[in-house]
């Protein structure tokens, strides 16, 4: 699934479609069973019978959930006869919520039918149902004693003063060399079969013949990628500049181009081409500012079915 590929970034909406299944495969059940309440009610209709009488404020902490969702929740079970409003006997300025008669015949009523929804959950989730309710146990407690948003920004504010840094091939890199060129292909062009042999073996097609790879590193984060492929005689081809579309602005595609650039000149090479494609706009305006020449023809013999631009560098 494309969510599970996100990791923590999709995590509430993976447990919104989590949530989401349980309350219509309850919600189905107690259809079937003819049982009078619905999934969602069941948190406060509990509460309220193993508890008594409460106050929404006390409700709403007692279960994780906002005053004013229970609040809009107890309206709902007041309609259907489950939930009274009444005034609080210890304190008359304030109001609690109490079960009725029909509530409680409802609730008691249902032992069997929650013993099945156990039993079920246990068969159709097998040891993974039960690990899952011990994370959830551990996540509750980790956020009451780290609350979330302050960690994240702390993060944030850490990150601010981090700068892209280049690093040099190793071969436990490689894989990131697929990932972000492949990105920016699939969504732009397509992938042909010459990206797909650099990207299956890019020490041998690429570093061994005498060409390097570059890596933009951001926070031990791999960002961006370009190689500089030997072509024989002082000729290099730059090529493969791929930067995750996640971290612009963070001047990682122009380090890669410089340090490109530099070991071009470091070998002592006579030309330093390109060949792009006119939509990749930003990416041109790049090659430039940085001393490309677009030629008035592409390449002859060029690699790529998608290449329509050809520069040649001309700076100092």
């Amino acid at each position: 699934m494309y969510l599970s590929s996100l990791r923590e970034l999709a995590l509430g909406s993976r447990l919104k479609a989590l949530s989401d299944h349980f309350y219509q495969a309850v919600d189905e059940v107690y259809r079937a069973c003819g049982a009078g309440i619905e999934s969602r009610w069941f948190p406060v209709l509990r509460y309220l019978r193993d508890v008594g009488p409460t106050t929404v404020t006390d409700m709403a902490l007692a279960i994780g959930q906002t005053h004013s969702a229970v609040s809009q929740l107890a309206d709902r079970l007041v309609d259907a006869g489950m939930v009274v409003r009444q005034r609080d006997p210890h304190d008359g300025r304030r109001s609690v919520l109490a079960l009725t008669e029909a509530g409680d015949r409802a609730l008691g009523t249902l032992g069997p039918v929650w013993l099945a929804i156990r039993r079920g959950m246990a068969e159709s989730l097998g040891p993974k149902g039960a690990a899952l309710l011990d994370a959830i146990d551990g996540c509750e407690q980790a956020l009451a004693e780290r609350p979330l948003v302050p960690a994240i920004l702390r993060q944030r504010e850490a990150l601010a003063s981090v700068h892209v840094d280049i690093v040099p091939f190793e071969p436990a890199l490689s894989e990131h060399f697929r990932r972000l060129n492949q990105q920016w292909l699939e969504r732009h062009f397509r992938v042909e079969e010459v990206d797909r042999a650099l990207f299956a073996d890019p020490q041998g097609t690429i570093i061994a013949p005498g060409g390097a790879i570059f890596f933009a590193r951001y926070a031990d984060e791999i960002v961006g990628t370009c190689a500089l492929i030997h072509e024989g005689e002082g000729v290099y081809e730059l090529s493969k500049m791929g930067v995750d579309e996640n971290y612009r602005g963070l001047g990682a595609g122009r380090k890669l181009l410089d340090a490109a650039i530099a070991e071009y000149r470091a070998r002592g090479g006579r030309e330093l081409f390109l060949e792009s494609n006119s939509r990749l706009r930003r990416a041109l305006a790049m090659y430039e500012r940085a001393g490309f020449v677009r030629q008035p023809q592409v390449r002859p013999g060029s690699h790529y079915q998608r290449a329509d631009v050809y520069m040649v560098f001309r700076g100092a």
